[in-house]
């Protein structure tokens, strides 16, 4: 279970250190504490706090590479802070949650609509060339397609987990063409770190789980 105060330290340093000034009267905490409400939501089980952490931990691997470091921590806390498994406009709607909260808690215009645009990009994981912050974004949040076994079952059991209402023959096949999707891309990372650490294992997993839903 992730740490939930470490989490509101780090929103706490992120947001002080996106805000333009000091000049917002509004305390920062609030926001951190809706947000981590959001992320420990009951029909969660892998989108969760933890999930949360290791996005967060990813963008801190991959910081060198970004720039505007601070804009992706803030797109790794709003990402998935609306997620319903039953919908498909969490992204949507999470990004238009930061577009509300972020001019209230101080962050100017212009960060606050990279953050937005961060979010959305999480639909595809397809940044443009040279988009560094997506690049980030998308590595840190692809991260888990790199795990050990273990772990990498763990997720794959959550994700079940949450979509527990699709019937076992639909989710394979859903699940089956995902892979294939991933696993035709060029690279599954964009930055050099991903590429080099996690690329192989990534594949590794992705084809050993498609070649179980094949059984």
């Amino acid at each position: 279970m992730a740490d939930l105060d470490d989490l509101r330290a780090r929103w706490l340093r992120t947001l002080l250190a996106a805000r333009g000034d000091d000049s917002c009267a509004v305390a920062p905490e609030r926001y951190g504490k809706e947000l981590l409400k959001r992320w420990s939501e009951p029909q969660r089980r892998y989108h969760t706090v933890d999930h949360l952490a290791a996005v967060l931990d990813h963008v801190d691997e991959l910081a060198e590479y970004a720039a505007d470091v601070e804009a992706v921590r803030l797109a790794a806390w709003f990402h998935d802070a609306v997620y319903l498994p039953d919908r498909s406009e969490n992204e949507e709607r999470s990004a238009r949650l930061a577009e509300r909260a972020l001019p209230e808690a101080g962050v100017p215009a212009g960060r606050t609509a990279e953050v937005a645009r961060l979010v959305r990009l999480t639909v595809t994981h397809d940044p443009a060339p040279g988009d560094s912050d997506g690049e980030v974004l998308c590595d840190a949040d692809l991260a888990i397609l790199a795990a050990p076994p273990s772990a990498y079952a763990a997720y794959t059991a959550a994700v079940r987990e949450e979509y527990h209402f699709v019937p076992n023959d639909a989710f394979r096949a859903g699940r089956a063409d995902v892979l294939r999707q991933l696993l035709d891309l060029p690279s599954l990372f964009r930055t050099p770190y991903g590429r080099e650490k996690w690329e192989a294992t990534a594949r590794y997993n992705l084809s050993s789980e498609l070649e179980m839903l094949s059984l």
